[in-house]
């Protein structure tokens, strides 16, 4: 039997289902956390086969003596994971101090986590990115600016999600970012590309192949949702663009991604843009390997009729799925932000689309930055349908 670690399992919320599929799949299945055992739902405690609890996930000691517990009673681990972004540098140092050779190893985090180091293997896959600057002084940004020109967004190097991500639009947003910006943190300057954001998503197998293959688009940017306060959408294709699922199977390649859940980010450009492309052209944003956040490995199922949570677990324990899959569908996510002033209130939206409703509920609030604060996830045949429920549910009264 297998021996498999999975750190937090308990958040996300959703993620005791990967520990359900791989117990499901014959693994010993075992979790470190800091909640309190007691306070786990009864499905993860069903999904683990031991749970070990630390005071804090942030103390790597407290965490490594966990790890060295577990392989004292069970021997050799066979895989650690956590499937997020936050723990994916823990993750591999774990990986790479106990020789578990399942996974990135601490020497990969450069490649697969700064944004900077990203660019040059999108590059070898042949995908264009937008130019960048390292971010020094005023002198050497208005350099930069002078040759891309205004706006220009700067974010950390290395940074989870839209967070301290910020868009410059004159020379006094520069010099209030500069003066108010983080100096223990490493930042880097793009030039703006107007796109939307789609996405590849995809469960790889060790030999570096596709199992299971998908994608989203957001229409908004995280960094403007985050920044502006305003209400988020994003959704599951119903079926994946050729020119995605080629550029996502070049990346995958070029960074020499094995045995992940991964999810990698493109500009879809919306006007031509010098340098990039013409409208429509696929350009590269950023890698991500672990799963999309927040609920999409739900939306997922809904808009393919399968389970997410399996596939990875059969690639875990068979290097294959399982899993048939069925009809596909669009799958909407719209996340209102509280306060405004929505033309449908609840029980309309509710009674309009209740049929059509998959998730419902408040978002909590560690995710509501990002997120919005109230979520209804429903499934559409048509992007018709998809584009009048967004128009319905984000309604506001005129002139509020």
């Amino acid at each position: 039997m297998a021996n498999v670690i999975f750190i937090s399992p308990n958040f996300p919320t959703n993620y005791w289902q990967f520990c359900r599929e791989l117990k499901n799949n014959g693994m010993n299945v075992l979790g470190i956390g800091d909640q309190p055992y007691d306070e786990l739902s009864p499905e993860l405690k069903a999904s683990l086969n031991e749970y070990y609890k630390v005071d804090t996930l942030e103390n790597y000691d407290g965490v490594y003596r966990a790890v060295a517990f577990f392989i004292h009673k069970y021997g050799r681990i066979d895989w650690l994971e956590s499937n997020n972004e936050y723990w994916l540098e823990r993750d591999a140092r774990l990986r790479s101090d106990f020789r578990i050779t399942s996974g990135f190893q601490e020497e990969d985090i450069p490649r697969i986590k700064y944004k900077s180091r990203m660019k040059e293997f999108y590059q070898a896959a042949g995908i264009p990115t937008a130019r960048f600057h390292m971010v020094d002084d005023l002198r050497g940004c208005r350099a930069f600016i002078k040759e891309v020109g205004w706006p220009v967004v700067v974010k950390p190097d290395n940074g989870v999600g839209a967070s301290d991500t910020h868009k410059l639009s004159c020379l006094q947003e520069l010099k209030a970012f500069l003066a108010a910006k983080n100096p223990e943190v490493s930042y880097i300057m793009e030039e703006f590309v107007y796109a939307e954001v789609n996405s590849y998503d995809a469960i790889i197998d060790s030999q570096g192949n596709p199992i299971f293959e998908t994608g989203n688009v957001t229409p908004i940017s995280i960094m403007d949702i985050v920044n502006e306060a305003d209400n988020s959408i994003y959704y599951i294709v119903k079926d994946l663009p050729s020119d995605t699922k080629k550029a996502g199977r070049a990346t995958v390649k070029s960074f020499g991604v094995k045995s992940r859940f991964i999810h990698f980010e493109f500009f879809r450009l919306t006007q031509d843009q010098e340098g990039l492309g013409q409208k429509g052209d696929v350009v590269a944003l950023e890698v991500n390997m672990r799963p999309c956040g927040g609920f999409s490995p739900d939306m997922m199922n809904f808009a393919n009729s399968t389970n997410v949570y399996k596939i990875w677990a059969d690639m875990i324990a068979f290097d294959r799925s399982t899993v048939e899959g069925g009809p596909h569908a669009f799958c909407a996510f719209a996340g209102r932000r509280d306060g405004k002033p929505f033309v449908y209130s609840h029980d309309a939206v509710m009674k309009k689309y209740g049929r059509q409703m998959r998730l419902v509920g408040r978002i909590p609030d560690v995710l509501s930055d990002a997120m919005g604060n109230q979520m209804y996830v429903a499934t559409f045949p048509t992007q018709k349908k998809l584009d009048r429920f967004y128009h319905d549910v984000l309604l506001c009264e005129e002139g509020k």
